[in-house]
């Protein structure tokens, strides 16, 4: 009997399978677990749109954060930072603070996606790596301003 996989079941195949097993196992097991449905023509045709769709839509992203990628390549962002006299800031910029300077430049960012490999902890330039999507590259350079506190 064929049935289409609802859940992973282990030794038998992943959630969204097709697969082909035995008519007691299907019954007794499989479809009173509520694990998979039966394969039947209406179903395997709307399981091959649905799976058609989420690879339609998991292009578009792609499409869109490469593009994103590729306007952020090489942006200033500036961040504000309370600084001595001898330009150590107080704490360290962080991927949060980049990240809502980014916002403030209309980019949403999620702070996940910001690597910083050393902690920022003076003024100056820094070139920060976002990790939107694999394979390509997005570097942004922040700049970090000293305030002084009054």
């Amino acid at each position: 009997m064929k049935v289409i996989l609802l859940q992973d079941v282990k030794g038998t195949g992943k959630k969204g399978d097709i697969c082909e097993v035995s008519d007691g196992y299907a019954r007794n097991m499989l479809f009173k677990k509520n694990l998979a449905k039966e394969a039947t023509s209406v179903e395997i045709n709307s399981l091959k749109i649905k799976k058609d769709a989420e690879e339609f839509h998991r292009r578009e992203e792609e499409k869109r954060l490469t593009a994103l990628a590729k306007e952020l390549n090489g942006k200033t962002v500036t961040c504000q930072a309370f600084a001595g006299a001898n330009g150590k800031i107080f704490g360290a910029i962080t991927n949060a603070e980049i990240s809502a300077s980014l916002e403030k430049m209309g980019y949403q960012i999620d702070k996940k996606k910001i690597v910083i490999q050393d902690p920022i902890k003076s003024v100056g330039t820094y070139t920060v790596d976002i990790r939107l999507i694999t394979g390509i590259p997005c570097k942004v350079k922040v700049v970090v301003e000293g305030t002084s506190k009054k």
